[in-house]
């Protein structure tokens, strides 16, 4: 996703925004709010997705399904769950939105389209997923997205008052398309139930398998990552995945369009968006937990309540660290090496998988299983300190992230200079 906007509408977020000159051209300038805030997302995304590299799959809606939740570990994951889980994911959609808000009416020095520059770039993107998603990690985000973005496009002239009400509304249908087929699904054959309850809290060996499959080879990891993948990529993106990131999306359109997200807005605004989502989603995030606790993570119970709890916690949460990012914007706080992390956001998100697989997976390490949630976060602090080092270096000498110079020459139909070509391209 680019982060760059007409100059003359920068904000106190971006580069150089005093800079009459740049003003009165029609070269861009990189928001550096939303670069920061990018950063923050691919980097607050791996405390959640380590779960998925290095446990089995269901462990991260059921805890009791695998793994130690005792001292340590138990903090790892209440935090995890309360701050972090479902909430990058959500920033990350939202950003994508105000990249599609972001684009001009000519893209790029080829007088592109913006809808032409848009599809190749959505194009690019699915297919990229494709590959991350059934050759590396079942847990891809790519493809809804590229699928998602694709269709809000068609919204990105409205309002921002249409666009929060189209966006609250795909995200409601969410939960309402949730609700129907579950509570239809617990009506069915007593015999169905108990086998969607049976995968829920799955036996010993049934675990074993999977932990047995990606302890072995790239081949042997394919039983289990193929069908996963396409269970994510057509049954739960319809019913849930779609509306979820298409609502997140728009309604990212509109915070970008008010200048939540440009940190345009008061301190006092900020102040007020972060304790509202603070205090709301930990409350609902609370509350979800509390009760699959008590219920003892009952199916039926977790998807038609605790979940639905969950789901609307982590858009209020995610509206809170959006308000926190954007008051250490404006407060001046250097943040250069997470902007830097945000500006390669598609190599982060990539390098992650090869980084964790590689640790866990059989054809590296072969660690899948064998390392508890607190092992699991010095792994993150690691992955975190190597990738804030990494991106501020390569930008000091590159001006694109490898992946994404790649994604841009595949959409502009001509190859990018890829070596900075001044001190300023380096500002990160």
């Amino acid at each position: 996703m680019d982060d760059r906007s007409p100059a003359t509408n920068a904000s106190p977020g971006a580069q150089d925004s005093n800079a009459p000159s740049r003003a009165r051209s029609d070269r861009p300038t990189r928001i550096r709010s939303l670069d920061v805030l990018r950063g923050v997302g691919v980097l607050g995304m791996l405390a959640t997705h380590i779960q998925l590299f290095a446990f089995p799959s269901l462990a991260r809606w059921n805890p009791t399904a695998y793994g130690d939740l005792h001292g340590v570990n138990w903090w790892v994951w209440l935090a995890t769950s309360v701050l972090a889980d479902g909430k990058f994911i959500s920033i990350f959609a939202m950003l994508l939105g105000a990249s599609i808000v972001m684009l001009p009416g000519r893209a790029g020095d080829r007088a592109l389209p913006a809808w032409r520059a848009h599809v190749l770039r959505m194009g690019a993107l699915l297919v990229l997923g494709l590959l991350h998603a059934y050759l590396l990690w079942y847990g891809d985000m790519l493809v809804p997205l590229a699928l998602c973005g694709a269709v809000v496009f068609l919204a990105r002239r409205l309002s921002p008052r249409w666009l929060l009400a189209l966006g609250g509304l795909a995200f409601a249908t969410g939960t309402i398309l949730t609700l129907t087929l579950t509570w239809s699904a617990a009506q069915a054959h007593p015999a169905d139930l108990a086998a969607w309850r049976q995968q829920w809290t799955p036996r010993p060996e049934i675990v074993a398998v999977e932990i047995a499959q990606y302890r072995g080879g790239w081949a042997a990891q394919m039983a289990h990552r193929v069908p996963a993948a396409w269970e994510i990529q057509t049954w739960y993106f319809v019913t849930r995945l779609f509306w979820q990131m298409t609502g997140l999306m728009l309604i990212g359109m509109a915070l970008f369009r008010l200048g939540v997200l440009s940190a345009a807005r008061s301190r006092a605004s900020y102040r007020a968006l972060g304790a509202f989502g603070f205090g709301g989603g930990v409350l609902l995030i609370s509350l979800g937990l509390w009760r699959s606790f008590a219920t003892e993570w009952d199916l039926l119970d977790y998807v038609l309540v605790s979940q639905e709890f969950r789901y609307w916690g982590n858009l209020l949460v995610a509206l809170g660290w959006v308000a926190l990012v954007m008051l250490l914007c404006e407060r001046g706080w250097q943040l250069g090496r997470v902007a830097a992390v945000g500006r390669m956001a598609l190599t982060n998100y990539l390098l992650q998988t090869l980084i964790c697989t590689t640790v866990f997976y059989g054809h590296g390490l072969g660690l899948f299983g064998r390392v508890d949630r607190a092992g699991q976060f010095l792994i993150v602090l690691g992955v975190w300190a190597f990738q804030l080092l990494a991106s501020s270096a390569w930008l000091g000498y590159f001006a694109l992230g490898p992946v994404e110079w790649v994604l841009r020459w595949l959409v502009y139909g001509r190859r990018p200079s890829l070596l900075r070509s001044s001190p300023a391209a380096a500002q990160v």
